[in-house]
């Protein structure tokens, strides 16, 4: 009985928050692949890859690698999506253009979760890592639906550069699988977004689009630069840091925004102090926050 009892209230032991990062490693050279906001003359484009949540987290940083082909301060903005993996946020009923949306992004975003430089709601530096990298393979132009094997656009040289991004408004996010998209504008020039080694545990390719293609997405690996069963998968340089917040409410719930705020009460010794340790600009910011998180 002592036992059970023991065994009993060791399963009764609340979660606690703690530190979140995710990390596909260091670039490995072999593709660029554009990421880039719509500016004049040029069109929208997009690549993202995706990352999985265990729990209930709050995304406060990422850092994003490049290859870009003007100045350093020539990058006058960066923007962040994320995305469900399809078939949600979709229209199943369309026909799609391309071979398959199967692991692909949604077709749109989640709109609480996007985030841009423009409206302040994250900030950004940028620091050289290399002045001269070379990638061996490119996807910029030919994003096309099926038949969509180009094999891509052949290497290029730039500037190695990191992009360090904050939330000035921390993304909160329910356990799931997503997409996260970065984009940037560099006046005069583009941003390659560099890939990263495969494999990861439970990894997805990364899938690119343009504001043609839209809302459909192909992989830059198996549609874009082809080879049947040899096809290159990719990954792209990304991190994600933050916390997980265990024991919120879920959303949805009425009694979701009360759950909540007392989970991140107890588990950072006060309100105030959950706000500043996971990175909101006050107490007030933060209940807005996890009231859109419970309503979503």
């Amino acid at each position: 009985m002592a036992a059970a009892m023991i065994t009993a209230g060791v399963l009764a032991t609340p979660a606690w928050a703690g530190p979140f990062s995710f990390t596909t490693g260091n670039t490995d050279g072999l593709l660029g692949a554009l990421s880039r906001s719509e500016s004049t003359g040029k069109i929208e484009t997009e690549t993202a890859d995706d990352f999985i949540l265990t729990e209930t987290t709050v995304i406060n940083a990422a850092t994003i690698t490049g290859l870009i082909t003007a100045p350093l301060a020539n990058i006058s903005n960066v923007e962040v999506e994320l995305y469900h993996v399809f078939p949600l946020d979709s229209d199943t009923l369309r026909q799609p253009r391309v071979l398959t949306r199967t692991n692909s992004p949604a077709d749109v975003e989640i709109d609480a979760a996007t985030r841009d430089g423009g409206d302040g709601t994250l900030g950004f530096s940028a620091s050289p890592l290399n002045a001269s990298f070379s990638v061996a393979n490119t996807v910029v132009n030919g994003i096309n639906p099926t038949p969509s094997t180009t094999g891509g656009e052949g290497p290029a040289s730039g500037e190695e550069v990191q992009i360090t991004i904050t939330f000035t408004q921390p993304i909160v996010l329910p356990a799931g699988h997503y997409f996260f998209r970065p984009e940037v504008l560099v006046n005069g020039g583009d941003f390659l977004y560099l890939s990263a080694p495969k494999p990861i545990v439970s990894d997805l390719q990364a899938w690119i689009r343009n504001s043609r293609l839209s809302p459909d997405w192909v992989r830059i690996g198996t549609d874009v630069i082809g080879g049947g069963a040899a096809a290159p998968k990719f990954n792209m340089t990304f991190s994600l840091s933050g916390n997980t917040v265990p024991e919120v409410g879920t959303a949805g719930e009425p009694s979701c925004h009360g759950e909540s705020v007392s989970a991140l009460a107890r588990q950072f010794g006060g309100i105030r102090s959950a706000a500043s340790t996971l990175g909101f600009s006050s107490v007030d910011a933060l209940q807005d926050s996890f009231k859109e998180f419970c309503n979503s």
